[in-house]
């Protein structure tokens, strides 16, 4: 099977790519420079081109809470661009089998738990991330009715939980929760601070899940009878401090937190309702202890 992957080197393409599972396929992977997704014409006649059997859409403008305040219309805009122009290069080759990842923060920000596929488009959405939620949206609806004017598409989104993992962005400046925190311990315990801060109160809680076990997830739902549309999640969070606290083991760093209350936390809580993805029988493989641990491993390898 010839397999597109967009996105293929960003932090899930790349795990994605590194599963022994892709040893079966023959794989397109081009990067940014080879290929502008923000460009119709050009992805239309690379897909056209290339013919893929199986599409993987992982391609996206990411950032934390920070980045997605700071520039909502690049977030928007960006990313329904992207999404319109690969689903419609999709349809229009006769792609037969086509994964689009979405994003947890397509759900309803007052929702925080238990949140379930029928919940979409229920209420608001969370301020701080609306845009890239709804250009997350668009393509997700998209896929929808495609299938729904050709049913013989063996196409579906899946919706992650946060991620982390090898291949992560630790930039501060664009990174997400768990990155950020491990480049905030190391830099701490390499300058032996006394103390890290932590934004809010510490108590908002978030479902992180390691990527390689995203990759497996994806691979395995290429299958057929997946479900058209499916959270990929742990089934449990915790709490930010908590994260601090765990990482701040793996790491070694032994100092005291503090908390900037005047600072932004985006959602209390968002945790996915699992409940599709039991039915189907798969779950995630890697402790939160031993994800973060080899995150750390792979910032190390990137600062040697």
């Amino acid at each position: 099977m010839r397999l597109l992957i967009t996105g293929a080197h960003g932090m899930v393409g790349r795990n994605l790519r590194a599963h022994p599972g892709m040893s079966g396929f023959e794989l397109l992977a081009p990067a940014r420079g080879d290929l502008d997704l923000q460009d119709g014409a050009a992805v239309r006649a690379y897909v056209t081109r290339n013919r893929p059997d199986a599409v993987v859409h992982a391609a996206g403008v990411v950032g934390g809470i920070h980045a997605n305040m700071a520039e909502p219309v690049r977030f928007l805009a960006a990313n329904a661009q992207i999404g319109l122009n690969v689903v419609l290069a999709c349809r229009e080759a006769g792609v037969g089998t086509l994964i689009n990842l979405s994003s947890s923060c397509v759900y309803p920000a007052a929702l925080g738990r238990d949140l379930s596929e029928d919940q979409i488009l229920t209420g608001a959405l969370e301020p701080t991330n609306e845009g890239y939620a709804l250009a997350k949206i668009m393509a997700m609806r998209l896929i929808d009715y495609a299938r729904a004017e050709d049913a013989s598409l063996n196409w579906r989104t899946l919706i992650p939980c946060n991620l982390y993992g090898p291949f992560d962005k630790f930039d501060p400046g664009r990174s997400h929760l768990l990155p950020a925190i491990i480049h905030k311990l190391h830099q701490a315990k390499t300058a032996n601070a006394p103390t890290v801060d932590i934004w809010g109160d510490g108590e908002a809680r978030r479902e992180f899940m390691y990527a390689p076990d995203l990759a497996d997830a994806i691979l395995r739902a290429l299958d057929p009878a997946a479900p058209r549309l499916m959270n990929i999640g742990v089934g449990q969070d915790h709490s930010i401090n908590d994260y601090y606290r765990i990482a701040a083991q793996v790491i070694g760093w032994q100092g005291t937190f503090t908390h900037d209350l005047t600072k932004p936390v985006g959602m209390r809580q968002k945790l996915l309702s699992v409940r599709r993805q039991t039915e189907w029988g798969w779950a995630p493989l890697t402790s939160l202890t031993d994800g973060i641990a080899a995150t750390y491993a792979h910032y190390l390898e990137i600062l040697a």
